[in-house]
């Protein structure tokens, strides 16, 4: 007898948004899984209730865990497991930490407030050996990140990481750097081109640059 998985109706959908951003196409996921892809066609557009063994192919096509593709891991903070056997921390190159930032997506500013330190998440593009990303004029990133002296920028941390729970890896990128509100039509014009969204949506017409001043990471692998 073949076990079913009973699966939340959006499992199309998130099957589909990781196929996408593996830059996939419904063939090439597929072939991966080794499914028909009528039958990708058919997860991504309907409710269905695919065998567990169907699961286990897909989630590893889509380099992702069984749990994260089921999304019992959508409110659950990332990290919980224990180490994989014989981890290996390794220092990354400059090239390699430019060559993780530069699909974008989001990243997290540090600095600080009035209060203290504080850390929030952006989306955020690469754009120009520069990091870029939008916010609000009157928010927490606005005044704060202002030093109130032409020309003369505040130094704040940025970060992104990558976590993948099934392997127990990942690695994480921290840029160090002078942010300053963009100003010049020039640099606004090119700001604007850069297409970043804020998934937060409102009003975010203040960009915002990061020069990096300094780039390091790390990655967690498995000894071979």
């Amino acid at each position: 007898m073949i076990e079913r998985v009973v699966t939340p109706d959006d499992l199309g959908r998130r099957v589909a948004r990781l196929r996408e951003s593996l830059g996939l196409n419904r063939e090439q996921l597929a072939g991966r899984a080794g499914v028909d892809v009528g039958y990708v066609e058919y997860l991504e557009e309907s409710a269905a209730s695919p065998a567990a063994e169907t699961v286990s192919r897909l989630a590893s096509a889509l380099e992702v865990g069984v749990e994260e593709l089921l999304g019992a891991t959508a409110d659950l903070p990332p990290g919980r497991g224990r180490p994989a056997a014989g981890p290996v921390l390794e220092r990354l190159t400059e090239r390699e930490c430019l060559r993780l930032l530069s699909p974008g997506g989001v990243g997290r500013v540090a600095f600080n407030d009035p209060g203290g330190p504080a850390i929030l998440p952006v989306n955020y593009v690469l754009r120009g050996g520069s990091i870029v990303f939008r916010t609000a004029f009157g928010g927490p990133l606005d005044e704060t990140l202002r030093t109130g002296v032409r020309g003369v920028e505040l130094k704040i941390g940025f970060e992104v990481d990558r976590i993948d729970e099934a392997g127990r890896a990942g690695w994480s990128v921290l840029v160090r750097g002078g942010a300053h509100h963009v100003s010049s039509a020039e640099e606004h014009a090119a700001a604007v081109a850069s297409g970043v969204q804020p998934w937060a949506g409102g009003d975010r017409e203040l960009y915002v640059a990061i020069a990096p001043a300094e780039i390091t990471g790390r990655r967690i692998r498995h000894a071979p």
